[in-house]
């Protein structure tokens, strides 16, 4: 009976989290998407926004977490959904390919990301004043979003992969500005990705910066990837809190 006792109190206070999260649906053609919104937590007369990207299973409460924590501090934020009804992975493996469609049809990548900057230009925050954060499959969105010369003031990709077709060219103006946390020891993220990202940055005339956070593995900011990086998959504590704060210091120089 205890147990069960705390199991609820632990529950309760999960949705208590999430209360000011408020689901917004919108369309794609026919497809009907669903994403949160989380208002910000401080009245002002002015409100930046930040738009979240999800890892490629979707919303999940990462992302949940990162949007209630932005929210307090005084961002809007919304978290995009991607897929759409109908269409989220059950595994990893549905997870994979479906992300994979959008990696290789980045136009349509950038689409999905446009209609999720929309909701929050539509809840009270000015078109530019918005940066673009994700999460693995959603990091890479994030650089899409750069790639793409979609209305953002900046970007930031937590161990995101960094490759793009090599038969697209490099940008030559990256307007956005552009941050991408990465951990030292993804073995995702190869030296060959990392030059030519930087090729990449330095060819579109990019405000850029690059950070490697060492003994981190892919998926660092996330507590349910478990603790042990031999799996390829880990929550690192350290690189978690430091790239967190390495976002606040880039939403202040950003937005405002």
């Amino acid at each position: 009976m205890k147990k069960l006792n705390l199991l609820l109190i632990f529950i309760m206070a999960i949705s208590n989290s999430f209360a000011q999260l408020k689901p917004i649906s919108y369309q794609d053609g026919s497809q009907k998407l669903n994403g949160l919104l989380a208002s910000s937590a401080i009245k002002s007369k002015k409100t930046a926004g930040v738009l979240i990207l999800p890892a490629w299973k979707g919303i999940d409460t990462s992302s949940k977490n990162i949007a209630t924590e932005l929210s307090k501090l005084g961002y809007t934020v919304f978290i995009a959904d991607i897929y759409g009804e109908g269409n989220y992975p059950k595994d990893n493996t549905e997870a994979g390919k479906i992300a994979g469609f959008y990696k290789t049809n980045f136009t349509e990548y950038q689409k999905r990301i446009q209609l999720a900057l929309n909701q929050l230009t539509q809840n009270g925050v000015a078109t530019s004043d918005v940066v673009v954060i994700g999460y693995c499959f959603g990091g890479t969105g994030a650089l899409e979003a750069a790639r793409g010369h979609l209305n953002v003031k900046g970007v930031v990709s937590f161990h995101g992969g960094l490759r793009k077709d090599s038969n697209r060219a490099n940008e030559t103006n990256l307007s956005a500005k552009i941050m991408v946390c990465n951990g030292a020891d993804d073995k995702s993220v190869t030296n060959e990705d990392i030059l030519n990202f930087e090729k990449e940055m330095r060819d579109g005339k990019a405000d850029w910066s690059f950070i490697s956070y060492g003994n981190a593995v892919h998926s660092f900011t996330n507590p349910e990837a478990g603790n042990d990086p031999s799996k390829g998959n880990a929550y690192n504590e350290k690189a978690a809190k430091r790239s967190f704060d390495h976002l606040l210091l880039f939403l202040k120089e950003t937005l405002y």
